[in-house]
């Protein structure tokens, strides 16, 4: 899969993970187990790009005596989530026509 597509289909399914609520990072990556496999390493530099470009924010709120980071998602990030389900429209109708003519339109 083409590097790009991969990364922005993982910063949306991050932004999806925490669209109903604040989450944090170990609950962020049980969520998403069902749909698809994400190492620890890989959820953070997602969550760091996606702060840096403010489409999430992070609080430190303590939790059985450690503190652990909470991530919101930003209208931006809300934004976001919108943008790439117009654009999944694209991408299948692309897909429909790549398949019709080699015949595995499915």
């Amino acid at each position: 899969m083409d590097i790009q597509l991969k990364r922005g289909l993982l910063d949306v399914s991050v932004l999806a993970a925490i669209k109903d609520e604040d989450s944090y990072g170990y609950k962020i990556i049980k969520d998403m187990k069902p749909y698809m496999e994400m190492s620890e390493s890989t959820l953070y530099t997602i969550l760091k790009r996606l702060e840096s470009a403010k489409m999430l924010t992070v609080r430190t709120a303590e939790h059985e005596g450690r503190l652990r980071k909470y991530y919101h998602i930003t209208e931006l990030g809300l934004k976001r989530i919108e943008e790439f389900k117009d654009d999944w429209m694209e991408i299948m109708a692309v897909y429909r026509f790549i398949t019709k003519e080699d015949g595995t339109d499915e």
